[in-house]
């Protein structure tokens, strides 16, 4: 039997994050979110446009969907799915790693978490399932923004609150960070949220390279980071596993 059309994929994908928000992005932001090459990203595009698809903002230049599209369907994939195919994924990273892990997609303008294993030892810990988190202040967050600039627009107009010192204050620094984190594949939090708490987090993809959700590890900070508070290199490679394999898992290309 042939394989998926990549193309096919890759068009679905930016169906979606055209769906998301207030669904006009730039070839550039498109590009960015689901990491494409500019040309790829804007030969799409031109295809989607000539059918119908999208329409172009003359005066910004920026897509949105088209009116033959009367009804997109389900613009994200739903958390419960979600949930169900990184399970055992979660399971594997929080033996694996001694951490708790949280699996996280985006709702109300935050990170709901959808799934949390605890950490593996006699401690006693919280639930966090359906616990809501703040984007630009935690890994899991920092991953959702880093491949949804429309998202990440709408957070960088508010407030960035304050939950540390170290939290991100100004939408200059998110957007760098944002950056960092597209470039690196992953993203860190590091007192951030909360005092002597560390965090590392992976994005979750779906067919065509869309970004559904985020996991990660959490925990003290001393187990999370090495003496010089950077975050754990093996522990970063455990995350990007776990992310890698429930993605495949979701239809995402290697």
């Amino acid at each position: 039997m042939p394989g998926p059309v990549q193309s096919i994929e890759r068009a679905a994908a930016i169906l979606r994050l055209l769906a998301r928000g207030s669904g006009r992005l730039g070839v550039g932001e498109i590009a960015s979110s689901l990491e494409l090459a500019k040309g790829t990203a804007h030969g799409i595009l031109r295809t989607l446009q000539a059918v119908g698809f999208v329409e172009q903002d003359a005066t910004s230049g920026k897509y949105q969907l088209g009116a033959a599209l009367l009804h997109l369907g389900t613009s994200y994939l739903d958390v419960n799915e979600l949930r169900s195919r990184a399970i055992n994924w979660a399971d594997a990273l929080a033996s694996r790693s001694g951490e708790a892990v949280r699996i996280g997609a985006v709702a109300e303008g935050s990170v709901l978490v959808v799934h949390h294993v605890f950490r593996p030892d006699d401690t006693l810990q919280t639930l966090d399932v359906g616990t809501l988190l703040p984007l630009h202040a935690t890994a899991l967050g920092k991953v959702l923004l880093a491949y949804d600039t429309d998202l990440a627009a709408t957070v960088q107009r508010g407030e960035l609150e304050s939950f540390t010192r170290r939290t991100i204050g100004s939408p200059q620094a998110l957007t760098r960070v944002l950056a960092e984190v597209r470039d690196a594949g992953w993203a860190a939090e590091v007192e951030e949220s909360m005092p002597g708490e560390a965090g590392i987090a992976a994005p979750i993809r779906s067919y065509g390279g869309l970004v559904v959700g985020a996991i990660g590890v959490s925990g003290a900070m001393e187990r999370i980071c090495d003496s010089r508070s950077r975050p754990s290199s093996t522990l970063v490679g455990y995350v990007r596993d776990a992310a890698r394999a429930v993605s495949r898992d979701l239809g995402a290309a290697r």
